[in-house]
């Protein structure tokens, strides 16, 4: 069946390079997954604080590598791009930034994050999100991003509001967590914010 339009991203912008290391000012790096940071992973899984606004945990080192292994397949299928949030030397694994339910049609992806317990208070979450947000808006040319959280989880609102994602609703009772229903929060950037 034909397109009516020409997509924003046609196929193979994302895939047809590798994917790309980001660096981010002040030491970090955001850096494809490896399968050896499944350990890091099972970890910040662990804690209740990733629990408290995620809806699963990782039982072991194997689960986490099976789900390093579904990050990079991302890549490839042109679905999502998932990257860690590492230091400089890119080895201590901080955090996680995605694109997610990527429509390359629209030139349109969901943003989502964690920090690891270490990282937290140090301003990690923010600039991972702003520097995959301005690679994807200003170098590859997607149209929008939306970011949802939990309208009670207020750090990700400060991450949301300190990277330039403005705040579009509430979503009632869209998301079912470990402690019942949750409404979310809907806010996203532009290309040209």
């Amino acid at each position: 069946m034909p397109s009516l339009v020409t997509p924003v991203l046609p196929p193979g912008t994302l895939n047809a390079a590798g994917q790309p290391r980001l660096p981010i000012d002040g030491g970090l790096m955001l850096r494809p997954w490896l399968p050896s940071d499944a350990a890091a992973v099972a970890r910040v899984f662990r804690d209740p604080g990733i629990q408290q606004w995620h809806l699963r945990a990782a039982d072991s080192e194997d689960e986490a590598r099976e789900w390093i292994r579904q990050w990079r397949d991302g890549w490839e299928s042109e679905r999502a791009c998932h990257w860690a949030v590492a230091d400089a030397d890119g080895d201590r694994v901080l955090g996680r930034v995605s694109l997610q339910a990527i429509i390359m049609i629209g030139g349109q992806a969901e943003v989502s994050y964690w920090t690891s317990p270490e990282a937290r208070g140090r301003d990690v979450c923010s600039r991972a999100v702003a520097r995959v947000s301005s690679w994807a808006l200003e170098e590859v040319g997607f149209n929008r991003l939306e970011l949802g959280h939990a309208a009670a989880n207020v750090a990700s609102c400060r991450v949301a509001e300190k990277t330039g994602f403005a705040l579009e609703g509430v979503r009632r009772r869209a998301l079912l967590h470990a402690d019942g229903w949750h409404d979310m929060h809907l806010h996203a950037r532009l290309q040209g914010d």
